[in-house]
């Protein structure tokens, strides 16, 4: 990775933007190209501070290409408004599929210094970039558990995101051995189920979950956890079979669910 002056890639991640369009033109589009990969390198980093909404000054390290959102703080908003009316004080949250940890770092802020966040990520490289932008904020506490969060706690093989697709390797996910290309260059992962960790550590109060497809692995092995402390869960979806199986699922265990944006489901019990 080349890690980028400050002013430098602040400036592309604030003016970029509004080029992407011309980026498209057949005669301007590979002149802007070519000077856009001189000027910035794709796989570089910039330190900056989140300029908008509630992670206002949260410091992140970004990609200038593709951060722009995490710059400006619009990431998601759907997510941030949930996490801003009910994440209080002292409370416990688990970020699963944290990537480089904004929504970590958000809740953080959240639930202050008596509560606790637990973020997972499961590839290496970016959880080793979570520590780093964790570091970079000393007022919050987050704890990092480098694990995929699985049906079971044995291995699993974990196929990385194309850097050229997802800048921070955003879309990688859990596969089955031999199933796909992607999965015989994948690597081998720890994993845990959450009611293994929970066994061994404080209860969520409240879930975020996004792993790319996994979210019906991810609660098929945490009914004791949802059965007992049951904690608010904010899952993104990524199939109908999967929105389908865990609304049943849900359901069973007398939460409510509704949908929040177009691909999340918030789902609660009522106190």
């Amino acid at each position: 990775m080349k890690i980028l002056e400050g002013g430098l890639g602040r400036a592309f991640l604030r003016f970029a933007s509004p080029f992407v369009n011309l980026r498209r033109l057949p005669l301007l589009g590979p002149a802007l190209r070519w000077a856009g990969a001189k000027l910035i390198p794709r796989d570089s980093l910039t330190w900056v501070q989140v300029q908008h909404g509630p992670a206002k000054g949260t410091w992140l390290q970004l990609n200038p290409r593709t951060g722009s959102g995490y710059f400006q703080g619009h990431v998601e908003p759907e997510v941030q408004t949930v996490l801003q009316e009910y994440l209080r004080p002292g409370m416990v949250f688990y970020d699963i599929g944290a990537n480089i940890g904004f929504f970590s770092l958000l809740a953080a802020r959240l639930v202050g210094s008596q509560g606790r966040v637990v973020a997972f990520e499961a590839d290496p490289e970016i959880a080793s970039r979570l520590r780093e932008n964790i570091a970079h904020n000393p007022d919050v506490l987050v704890s990092v558990v480098e694990k995929a969060v699985w049906s079971s706690s044995n291995p699993v093989f974990f196929a990385r995101a194309d850097t050229r697709i997802s800048p921070d390797r955003g879309l990688g996910h859990v596969v089955e051995q031999q199933a796909t290309d992607a999965a015989q260059a994948a690597i081998r992962v720890s994993a845990i189920s959450l009611d293994d960790f929970v066994a061994g550590s404080v209860a969520p109060d409240f879930i975020k979950c996004d792993v790319e497809g996994a979210e019906v692995e991810v609660f098929r092995s945490a009914l004791k956890l949802l059965s007992e402390k049951k904690p608010a869960v904010l899952c993104e979806m990524h199939s109908k079979e999967n929105r389908r199986v865990l609304l049943e699922q849900f359901a069973h265990l007398g939460y409510r669910c509704e949908p929040c944006g177009g691909n999340h489901i918030f789902a609660q019990v009522a106190r």
